[in-house]
């Protein structure tokens, strides 16, 4: 496994280029790529199931088709330290952006600190996750808010290579605004990369400022081979 790689795609992108993504297009796609073989080693991952606290079915509860598992803590020192680079990256700009929307809110520089926060008030279970979709799965727009503390950017990265291992399966934003119609958009990935994107408030900029959409996030129907993710969840479940 590339370590190197792994450290830069988690430091790879300064806050303001960030920032302007995401205000613009409601994501942002960090220019380190991981190679091929790194991608194999943590998408074969997936099939060691000691490394997982629990897998969730998505027809079962109503999220789709396909399935996730989430990571016992503690957790690989891989996805550790990715959970701990892009959080110290992204902290300002939540600050920021919580700024921007007047919200009484401070998260800490490390995620050491926001998860003291977070096993306090009874949030104690890993969330990063790895997903797993066949041919017909898909997952339907969601948020992924596991409780009263939740950090408002999460990270996705793609395992599987589209064109080669699967068709379709392609993430999907949908931004809802106050009196309006709600739009959505196709994020392009390539394997290897990863996407930043807000969790559930999306920053609308407006004629004296800055005023506040919802954002919801998904998967659309994968038409053929296998579609395997990473996907950094920074705040921890009840």
């Amino acid at each position: 496994m590339n370590i190197d790689a792994l450290q830069g795609l988690s430091a790879a992108k300064p806050l303001t280029l960030l920032d302007a993504d995401l205000v613009a297009h409601n994501y942002s796609v960090m220019p380190v790529q991981l190679d091929a073989g790194t991608c194999q080693t943590l998408s074969a991952w997936f099939d060691e199931r000691q490394r997982f606290r629990n897998e969730v079915r998505m027809e079962k509860y109503g999220f789709g088709r396909g399935r996730y598992r989430y990571f016992a803590y503690p957790l690989p020192t891989a996805i550790q330290q990715l959970r701990e680079g892009f959080y110290a990256q992204l902290a300002p700009l939540a600050n920021l952006w919580a700024e921007r929307l007047g919200l009484d809110v401070d998260w800490p520089p490390t995620l050491n600190e926001f998860l003291a926060s977070n096993h306090s008030a009874g949030q104690t279970k890993a969330t990063p996750l790895m997903l797993d979709y066949g041919p017909g799965d898909y997952n339907c727009l969601h948020q992924d808010k596991y409780g009263e503390h939740y950090f408002p950017f999460q990270v996705l990265i793609l395992l599987s290579q589209p064109g080669q291992d699967f068709h379709g399966g392609e993430f999907m934003l949908v931004e809802n605004q106050p009196r309006k119609q709600s739009s959505g958009i196709v994020v392009p990935l390539q394997r290897g990369q990863a996407v930043v994107f807000p969790n559930s408030l999306s920053l609308v900029s407006a004629n004296l400022g800055f005023k506040r959409g919802q954002l919801r996030h998904g998967v659309s129907k994968v038409l053929q081979g296998n579609r395997r993710s990473l996907g950094l969840i920074f705040h921890d479940a009840l």
